[in-house]
């Protein structure tokens, strides 16, 4: 099957009540862990380059891991549909390089302008990656928080307008649309208890109709990991994620892709601190990223399973 869009994966998702599973990708063993989930569970997923990713690894060994990973996958017998996204595109040459490098689905994030800068810029982008075979994901809305080159206050972060995000489809052509309704970016979501605005998602939902939405900023940041962090060294209190139940109360609504980044860090750098605290004689990279990567395997598939519900679904 090799690399497919979103499309079908989106139309199949809205119609089963399940969500599709984006997870940024930043190395080899990240690549490895998710992709042997998902061939586990039988599961449709995209794998997510941001441009922080792009930066540390280049895109151009990014790509060939994900088409190593889709070759392996067909060797064992399996053929999952993989998309390759560009998570929070800053602007229409990173969107144009990754569409003309072979990405499948590219996000254009315009979040940080007016409405009309907004529409115009991912009018831009829809146009060039329509010709050319590609869906886009566009923004409305901003979510506060950090993650790579986003970083947006808590006083600059904005609910989106069921009305504008209605019009706003209308006028880009966009494939999907990212909304905010109360996620952030990051491992520190909530101070205090997690909220999210499902009145909104429900008046967008009937404002556009079998229309695929986008949650950013749903890691839910796994107590266990961070204790575990804490407990070998590590240093982040406080951090708190979005509850899975109601990520998985926003599957069955008009959520169709969900990003998970934080959770993935957490597993893997939770599991390097333990391996150097409890074997430290362990100098070959192998043996702890071997750890982290099967972290990321066991994250991947419960999050498949029992968060998006997108297993047996490929």
């Amino acid at each position: 099957m090799g690399l497919v869009t979103t499309k079908k994966m989106f139309e199949d998702a809205y119609k089963g009540g399940y969500a599709i599973g984006a997870f940024n990708v930043n190395n080899m063993e990240i690549i490895q862990g998710i992709m042997e989930a998902a061939s586990k569970t039988n599961a449709p997923v995209i794998l997510q380059v941001s441009a922080g990713a792009r930066k540390y690894a280049n895109p151009i060994y990014l790509k060939k891991l994900v088409e190593a990973a889709i070759e392996c996958n067909k060797q064992s017998g399996k053929d999952i549909p993989v998309v390759l996204h560009l998570d929070h595109g800053p602007d229409f040459e990173t969107c144009k390089d990754c569409i003309d490098g072979g990405f499948t689905s590219v996000m254009i994030d315009g979040s940080k302008y007016s409405f009309e800068e907004n529409v115009a810029l991912t009018k831009k982008v829809v146009d060039y990656a329509h010709k050319r075979g590609v869906v886009v994901e566009a923004e409305l809305g901003k979510l506060a928080g950090i993650e790579d080159d986003v970083n947006v206050s808590q006083s600059d972060a904005m609910y989106t307008d069921p009305k504008e995000a209605e019009e706003f489809v209308k006028q880009t052509g966009c494939d999907s649309l990212a909304i905010a309704i109360g996620t952030s970016h990051g491992a520190y979501k909530f101070k205090g208890e997690a909220k999210l605005r499902f009145d909104i998602l429900e008046e967008v939902a009937k404002r556009l109709p079998n229309f695929p939405i986008v949650l950013h900023g749903a890691s839910s940041v796994p107590q266990e990991f961070v204790d575990m962090c804490n407990k070998y060294g590590g240093s982040i209190p406080g951090a708190k994620g979005v509850p899975e139940e109601m990520l998985r109360k926003a599957a069955t609504m008009a959520v169709c892709k969900i990003n998970i980044d934080s959770d993935i860090r957490l597993a893997m750098t939770a599991n390097i601190r333990e391996c150097f605290v409890n074997e430290p004689e362990v100098f070959d990279p192998r043996t702890y990223l071997g750890k982290a990567r099967k972290a990321v395997e066991d994250m991947v598939t419960h999050k498949i399973v029992d968060v998006l519900g997108c297993n047996d679904k490929a």
